[in-house]
């Protein structure tokens, strides 16, 4: 029992899942705010059995398929945190839209677990069931609006090319083994460490497995999925989709990569350069383009994989901690920005287009001051996190020799910063106009409730603290992964 007791969180949380599904069984629609409580509680006892029970050290366990380390545990925390931030900005929404059921939080519990379950695997075979609970919940939420035909064809075409990545990450996990018996992680560093030229095989196995990992970070040319899937599903599983998963991504590509594949580094260096590259180009081009917000969100978030990409590319320390310090920054601010989504939407208006900020600065110069704030720290602008996020980034492939690579990402972190200034120039310098001044209306208080505008500030806010402030996260992240 002493070994099982690392795993207190998942089965804290398989437990809770199984009781909230029960009680909200039974509980009437009117009473409904009950599993939201719940799921908040559950949340809260799945985060206190993590400080109690973490490693403190790396320990495997579970027949050697589970591992427990400083740097797992750590993801969970910070998963917890932004998985709770999302239930907060999702009750009032899904409560006026009459969208306010247990299955939200049920299946967004769900994907938590999936993403435990990543982030401590030790065999290929039990990410992969991680990465299957994960995306099977992920699916259902974007199809949760049943009366929408746009969620529907969404969810459908996140599940057909979901489908396809997993079983092409699954055919290189296959290949792998059969090169080397095993599906054990380590086992695969030690194998692929020995300093012998790869195999053909090994080569197609690794091409295999990238494919997988790209289409989950939602890489060039594997971001098919992306903005449709943003854009057709409602914000409260857009919020989510964004936000804790991008840190299940980073597992999946650590443990394989670089604990499991680490001594094929120099094979598949050039595969993840290629990846970064199209991400900074395709993602900011493509971004500029765009009038509906979560889509341009979307493709800013391909640009965002591009710099954590580069972490991975360095192969170093520096580099690693360098991704998860980006990876943990992004999702705090991408929870902002759909955060701000939400305050702006009304029953019947959802505030997804561009054009739905105009004049925000008029009616509410607090918020407008909170998006000026997440558009600065998206754009890179110093004194926010997403400058240092990037800034430690772009050194680790300095530090890698790839100076070409550094430049190409200040190229088109500069192009970047268009879209997010546009942003900021309707809510400062244009009129509201249409629909959104029609349901707002010029100088009137946003309807949102208290609770939801003390969370999105606080979140803008913490943006800037980090920005502020980035050593200790940037000192976690590096003692963690050491």
């Amino acid at each position: 029992m002493g070994e099982w007791i690392r795993a207190a969180p998942e089965m804290f949380l398989v437990c809770a899942i199984s009781v909230i599904l029960v009680v909200d069984v039974f509980l009437p629609p009117a009473q409904r705010r009950a599993t939201f409580y719940l799921t908040m509680l559950a949340l809260l006892g799945t985060a206190l059995c993590s400080v109690y029970f973490g490693a403190g050290e790396r320990t495997t366990l579970l027949y050697e398929g589970f591992v427990a380390d400083p740097a797992g545990n750590a993801l969970k925390l910070f998963a917890y945190a932004i998985v709770a931030i999302v239930f907060l900005y999702s009750r009032d929404y899904l409560e006026r839209e009459g969208l306010l059921k247990g299955e939200y939080f049920i299946l967004g519990l769900f994907a938590l677990l999936g993403i435990m379950v990543m982030i401590s695997a030790n065999s290929l075979l039990i990410l992969y069931l991680g990465l299957e609970l994960l995306s099977l919940a992920l699916y259902a939420l974007v199809a949760f609006d049943r009366e929408s035909s746009i969620a529907a064809e969404s969810a459908m075409k996140y599940f057909v090319l979901g489908a396809i990545a997993s079983g092409t990450l699954l055919y290189g996990v296959s290949v792998l083994y059969g090169i080397t018996g095993t599906v054990d992680i380590g086992e695969l560093g030690a194998y692929f460490s020995s300093g012998e030229t790869p195999q053909v095989a090994a080569l197609l196995g690794l091409a295999f497995v990238i494919v997988g990992v790209a289409f989950k970070f939602g890489a060039v040319p594997f971001h098919m999925w992306l903005p449709d899937v943003y854009q057709g599903a409602r914000t409260p599983v857009t919020l989510l989709i964004s936000t804790a998963p991008k840190l299940a991504s980073f597992a999946l590509a650590w443990r394989v990569m670089v604990e499991g594949l680490g001594g094929l580094h120099g094979s598949w260096q050039d595969m993840v350069i290629a990846l970064s590259v199209l991400a900074l180009a395709v993602g900011n081009v493509a971004a500029i383009a765009q009038t509906n917000l979560k889509r341009m969100l979307a493709y800013s978030t391909i640009s965002h994989v591009g710099f954590i990409l580069m972490g991975f590319i360095a192969g170093t320390p520096q580099g690693l901690s360098a991704a998860m310090f980006y990876t943990i920054a992004y999702a705090f601010m991408a929870a902002a920005a759909f955060g701000m989504i939400i305050l702006l939407s009304r029953e019947g208006f959802e505030a997804e287009n561009i054009a739905d900020f105009k004049g925000l600065n008029a009616r509410e110069p607090w918020f407008a001051l909170m998006m000026l704030m997440i558009m600065f720290s998206m754009a890179g602008i110093p004194l926010f996190v997403g400058f240092y996020a990037k800034l430690v980034a772009l050194e680790s492939v300095l530090d890698a020799g790839l100076v070409w690579l550094a430049i190409v990402g200040v190229f088109f972190a500069v192009v970047g910063a268009f879209y997010y200034l546009r942003v900021i120039w309707f809510m400062y310098f244009a009129e509201a106009e249409g629909e959104a001044e029609a349901v707002t209306g010029v100088g009137t208080a946003l309807e949102a409730s208290t609770g939801l505008r003390i969370v999105v500030s606080a979140n803008a806010l913490l943006l800037l603290g980090l920005g502020l402030f980035p050593g200790s996260l940037l000192d976690l992240c590096a003692r963690v992964l050491g």
